[in-house]
């Protein structure tokens, strides 16, 4: 069974911009168990300010 997935990125003001348009997706079918979060990937993770 696929999924379907949109990504937006909303501001302060409720304005949404599309980043990436719908894609299909196939879950996993039994996901990484884990006791953190990933690394963010972030552009200002990336860049190491803090």
């Amino acid at each position: 069974m696929t999924m379907t997935i949109k990504v937006y990125e909303v501001d302060r003001e409720g304005h949404t911009w599309l980043i990436r348009p719908e894609a299909e997706v196939v879950p996993l079918e039994r996901p990484e168990y884990v006791h953190a979060y990933p690394a963010c990937e972030c552009a200002i993770c990336a860049e190491g300010a803090s």
